[in-house]
């Protein structure tokens, strides 16, 4: 009798660490960028499913996963470090739903797909038409095929780059970070185009972890939506502190604030 009733005190204790709404949810390690695997799967789909990464989905925790899980923390309130431990992974389970079955199928299959909420299932994967050609359905909470992490990312940079530059200077360094990504000579990705070694000052000094305005982030949407002030120029210094020679040899757009627009 005492043995059954040390055995059901186990398993009581045990259905207390282990809600049955969490049961299926991740595994107790924290999870970082460089982990890999079913964790990390589960972590990119709910980011994606709340429109925080825009990424593929495959279970790599890279760059495009860290900004998005820091977008996530810093929007609902937790603390920002781009670690997916117990309070971020709760309360992801909270705001998010996971579709395991759905998302590792299309993974198994090689499909390519997205997992927003609010969109059916079945428009979120390629469809094979007649002629044997697949056809993408974007997400309709995705403006312009840009993720809420990519507008978050570029706002962060914005802010950190030219907070003090008049609205069209702001505008002119968000469509700077678009135009590299149409060229061959930059990353395709933004978290690519804005982590890319040397890119950004605001990188380098740590100005891009600061908190963007709502004048940064309609910087960017403007952007996103055809306004290029710089004139198409893929880089900008000030003239004030740059200390680069080679900089000054690139030919000049125009110049607008602070900033000086080149191609």
């Amino acid at each position: 009798m005492v043995r059954k009733l040390i055995v059901f005190t186990l398993i009581g204790v045990l259905v207390c660490l282990h809600p049955a709404g969490d049961a299926a949810a991740f595994s107790p390690q924290v999870i970082q960028r460089g982990a890999v695997g079913d964790d990390v799967i589960e972590l990119q789909a709910r980011l994606q499913y709340l429109g925080f990464y825009k990424g593929k989905i495959d279970g790599v925790f890279g760059w495009g996963t860290y900004w998005a899980l820091r977008n996530f923390q810093q929007k609902y309130g937790l603390p920002v470090d781009g670690l997916a431990g117990a309070e971020t992974k709760r309360k992801l389970v909270k705001a998010s739903k996971y579709y395991e079955q759905f998302v590792k199928e299309q993974i198994r299959q090689g499909n390519e797909f997205t997992h927003y909420g609010g969109i059916p299932l079945s428009q979120q994967v390629k469809k094979r038409g007649s002629g044997g050609r697949t056809a993408k359905t974007t997400a309709s909470n995705v403006p312009k095929g840009f993720s809420q992490n990519d507008i978050q990312l570029m706002a962060n940079a914005v802010y950190g780059e030219a907070r003090g530059e008049p609205y069209i200077g702001q505008v002119a360094v968000a469509a700077v970070i678009l135009n590299r990504l149409e060229h061959p000579s930059f990353p395709d990705t933004v978290a690519g185009v804005i982590f890319q070694p040397g890119a950004f000052t605001a990188v380098a000094d740590g100005q891009i972890w600061l908190t963007p305005n709502e004048t940064a982030r309609k910087a960017v949407l403007d952007a996103i939506n055809g306004w290029d002030p710089s004139g198409g120029a893929i880089y900008y210094f000030n003239p004030a502190t740059a200390t680069s020679a080679w900089i000054w040899s690139r030919p000049q757009i125009k110049r607008i604030g602070q900033h000086i627009f080149c191609k």
